[in-house]
């Protein structure tokens, strides 16, 4: 695929990477490759980072017609830059644009594009642990016109943040509100995609958690309001009397790409795990008998987040006397080395930017 490629006049500096926080400030170039049902995608180009023009009636504006990506590109102790997972990301973001109707990426040519952007950034990618490059790859409608019909007109873009943590509590656990009257997704419909209205459909509830001093929302489903399905950022495991249990994939939870990895891990350390539906009355008995070991959380911007507080209808449920848990450590520990180089990848999970 050929990429055009005009390099930014104007170099921004680098931030600090002990204060740089999650997804405030981004790199000098953005990746834009248009579509339409004519000439299919075209005219794919890396541009300095700026704001986009787009018509006020592009359908992204009117019908949230737009999925996105995140993952992660990581800087070794030799120096290298590597991204975990990628190829996930891209099928994961095709399912996601499946759902919506946007049009589908050549995954050959998306790796393409993905890693030369992250190539012509990779100065922008910290060297201190615990940071890294945060990659936004979006799909947006941009047809201009306020019909309900096919989607025509996109673009496919990248941008990059260099980031922190995701929560100020970094590795230390969290505390998590199970709502209790919002739903997020429902079976058939969007929950399994990565798109901005579920995400939309969480802020009120995140808000009233965030108000009552609690990092993340926990949903449940929104039919019988008794299954755990996600996290609003994560997806959740439970270690329940020497079990590892975790919400099943529906289609109203997102296949989430380290939980997939975590649970791989999970097997291969001798755990039996189990994805399966799991009730909120369940974790509730098992933390009241003890038999609720850890919990947390799996997800690209917090990696492995152990969970020290749930609550539920004005309960509290403390895990692990809020401690973060041997199996949620290991788990941390394992990911974060083999992300950023210093344990073995032997299941080649890493790919390596030029």
């Amino acid at each position: 695929m050929e990429i055009k490629i005009e390099l930014t006049k104007n170099a921004k500096e680098k931030v600090d990477p002990s204060t740089i926080g999650f997804g405030t400030h981004f790199t000098d170039h953005m990746f834009i490759m248009d579509y339409n049902k004519k000439e299919g995608w075209h005219n794919a180009r890396i541009i300095p980072f700026g704001n986009l023009s787009l018509n006020p009636a592009a359908a992204v504006f009117h019908y949230g017609a737009e999925v996105f990506e995140g993952l992660k590109a990581y800087r070794t102790p030799n120096g290298e830059v590597q991204l975990f997972r990628p190829d996930c990301n891209i099928d994961r973001l095709n399912d996601s644009a499946e759902r919506i109707t946007l049009p589908q990426l050549d995954k050959k040519e998306a790796l393409e594009a993905l890693e030369k952007f992250v190539s012509i950034e990779k100065d922008w990618v910290p060297e201190k642990y615990g940071t890294s490059l945060y990659i936004r790859p979006f799909l947006i409608a941009t047809a201009p016109e306020l019909g309900l019909h096919d989607i025509d007109d996109s673009q496919f873009i990248i941008i990059a943040s260099p980031v922190g943590n995701y929560y100020k509590e970094g590795i230390n656990p969290v505390s998590i509100m199970i709502e209790s009257e919002d739903v997020r997704a429902v079976r058939g419909g969007t929950g399994y995609a990565k798109c901005g209205g579920n995400y939309a459909a969480s802020n009120r509830a995140a808000a009233r958690a965030e108000q009552k001093g609690y990092s993340q929302v926990l949903w449940l489903d929104g039919v019988e309001r008794k299954y755990i399905e996600e996290v609003g950022s994560m997806n959740i495991m439970f270690k329940i009397n020497g079990k590892i249990v975790t919400p099943k994939l529906t289609g109203s939870v997102l296949p989430g790409i380290t939980r997939r990895s975590c649970i791989q891990l999970l097997k291969d350390w001798g755990y039996e795990v189990e994805e399966r539906l799991v009730s909120v009355d369940e974790i509730g008995k098992a933390a009241q008998d003890g038999t609720l070991e850890e919990v947390w959380g799996t997800g690209t911007a917090a990696v492995v987040s152990p969970v020290g507080k749930l609550q539920y209808k004005d309960k509290d449920y403390i895990i692990n006397n809020f401690k973060i848990g041997e199996v949620t450590k290991r788990l941390f520990d394992e990911l974060t080395g083999i992300q950023w180089g210093l344990k073995e990848d032997k299941y080649g999970w890493c790919v390596k930017i030029k």
